[in-house]
């Protein structure tokens, strides 16, 4: 069981080293926690940009990028393109988002003919060290691609991360369906969804998992607080995934974790054919790296 994000570097010690392309790689904090990735062992690097760029980005910083191989391409659009064909093509094991906004890096990596969507469709997942949550780490999904799940789309967002948290070691997850409240209200459609959710894995139409909800948040984390409100659960308390209702919560919870309980995270994208490092701008140096980590343990 993985109790810290540093876990995840054993892991990847274990592993052989992958290849990471950095599209649109005049970012300084990608660049530092790529040469930090390096310097572990963990990757190799192909950096897609702008090469005067990230020349003078590596010497204001005295960051040595004599380990890596700059590709370059001052054009924004290009050097995404160039990147994705490279994780396509099987020359790059990893894709991560430098210096170019979100929805130019997703034209490219949903490109119909070099493109790298495998699952019906992207998502996100977040993998958090939260101290409070003190026996294992807690992801969350999705918060940053899909804005408003439906049903079907909540399904393929569990199939996501399932394959994910396999790949973890985790082999029967559980997920906790989040809603307001604990009880079913066909006013409130987060609450039917979860109720469809849970049925749908107890009948074994989404398998190799336990789903339980609705689940109120404090239900979900905290086993005393289910017990309390007498809700008898495989999940609560335990739960290795929160399934948000949508992006909005999502984006709160993601952040409070963050500035308000001090968690560490690492994020990626999912179902692709390949891992995909998107982080928040906001993120710090060390999520960076810890999702480059993820990214190489999951491969």
């Amino acid at each position: 069981m993985l109790k810290k994000l540093s876990d995840l570097r054993e892991i990847v010690k274990k592993l052989p080293k992958k290849k990471l392309v950095l599209a649109v790689a005049q970012d300084e904090n990608s660049l530092e926690a790529i040469i930090t990735a390096i310097n572990m062992k963990i990757i190799d690097a192909l950096l897609v940009g702008d090469k005067i760029k990230i020349e003078q980005i590596a010497k204001e910083n005295n960051f040595d990028l004599s380990k890596t191989t700059i590709i370059d391409e001052p054009n924004i659009t290009q050097a995404v393109a160039k990147s994705v064909k490279l994780v396509h093509f099987g020359e790059a094991d990893i894709l991560m988002k430098g210096n170019v906004s979100t929805s130019i890096f997703l034209k490219g990596i949903l490109n119909k003919e070099w493109g790298l969507k495998k699952s019906e469709i992207l998502s996100h997942i977040s993998l958090f060290e939260v101290p409070a949550y003190h026996h294992k780490l807690i992801a969350l999904t999705d918060v940053a691609m899909n804005i408003a799940p439906d049903l079907n789309a909540k399904v393929q967002i569990v199939y996501n991360a399932i394959e994910f948290l396999n790949k973890l070691g985790i082999k029967e997850p559980k997920i906790a369906v989040i809603g307001a409240v604990e009880l079913v209200n066909n006013l409130m459609p987060a609450t039917m969804d979860a109720a469809l959710l849970s049925k749908m894995a107890d009948r074994g139409q989404i398998p190799n998992c336990l789903i339980d909800g609705p689940l109120a948040f404090d239900n979900a984390i905290s086993a005393a607080s289910a017990k309390h409100k007498g809700i008898k659960s495989e999940v609560a308390g335990l739960a290795d995934l929160l399934l948000l209702p949508d992006i909005e919560a999502g984006n709160v919870l993601y952040k409070s974790f963050v500035f308000f309980a001090n968690a560490k995270v690492a994020s990626l994208i999912l179902g692709a054919t390949a891992p995909i490092v998107l982080t928040s701008r906001s993120d710090s140096k060390v999520s960076k790296l810890d999702s480059i980590i993820l990214a190489a343990a999951t491969n």
